[in-house]
């Protein structure tokens, strides 16, 4: 039996976002073409948590940047590991804790790129993301004082290495779970004064950075907003609101084309 077409209010429904609604049915049964796009879907999203992280290829590009970058490992020894056990992903091993002891002596702000849940995410992203951010730092006089590459990370494993580091602020940049619209988003975690046992409520969080989501320079505009005032105001997470947006709008009518 063929599938009736869809309505026009759902033509347009479908315009405006990547979620799967009303796909219609064959029988009992999704359509044959919607049960291929699923499955097409979710293959790609397994792909993406087990996808090789590029570490050299992330290093390399830091470098062009001007960043000097020290790898890390947390105790997860394996993907196998990292996926059962969530809690070695969230401290260093044994190797990394005393190589980070010996880069310490403070700075404001450290950026950690991390694997996470979607090498895949980092691999394509991370690296245009802090091209993006370094200019808009340095408008307002921040530097990153170190640069970190985290293998098996979860965003905690950030914490411990801000610690070590002294860092007044932490980024870490991590592949989130993928989604079956979504297998390679990036997200951005910002943690003032890093500590191990940080709460996700003392942190700020820029999201579902990607192709299809929020774009490169707009992502760095918000981050370097989260930046800048959580150092200024010695906070992040609940106590700091993402006000980017309002600025954002401001110069918009301010500067009309």
């Amino acid at each position: 039996m063929k599938t009736p077409p869809p309505s026009r209010s759902l033509q347009r429904l479908r315009g405006l976002t990547p979620a799967r609604v009303g796909l219609g049915r064959a029988g009992a049964s999704m359509p044959t073409e919607a049960l291929l796009d699923f499955t097409l879907a979710h293959a790609r999203a397994r792909d993406a948590v087990h996808a090789a992280f590029d570490v050299s290829a992330i290093i390399a590009g830091l470098d062009d940047l001007g960043l000097e970058t020290i790898g890390v490992r947390s105790r997860a020894g394996d993907r196998k590991d990292y996926l059962a056990r969530p809690d070695l992903g969230r401290s260093l091993d044994q190797a990394s804790a005393p190589l980070l002891a010996r880069q310490a002596g403070g700075c404001r702000l450290a950026i950690v790129i991390g694997d996470g849940l979607s090498p895949a995410a980092v691999n394509a992203h991370a690296v245009r993301v802090v091209r993006a951010l370094v200019p808009r730092l340095a408008a307002d006089a921040i530097e990153i004082g170190r640069a970190v590459v985290a293998i098996g990370a979860r965003v905690a494993l950030g914490d411990e290495i801000g610690a070590i580091l002294g860092a007044r602020m932490i980024v870490m940049l991590i592949g989130e779970r993928p989604g079956l619209s979504a297998p390679d988003s990036l997200g951005a975690y910002l943690t003032f004064a890093p500590r191990v046992g940080r709460t996700d409520a003392e942190r700020n969080c820029v999201s579902n950075i990607h192709g299809a989501g929020l774009g490169y320079d707009e992502a760095a505009f918000r981050i370097a907003w989260l930046i800048r005032e959580g150092l200024a105001r010695g906070v992040t997470g609940v106590a700091l609101k993402d006000e980017s947006r309002e600025q954002s709008s401001r110069s918009i009518a301010a500067n009309p084309d």
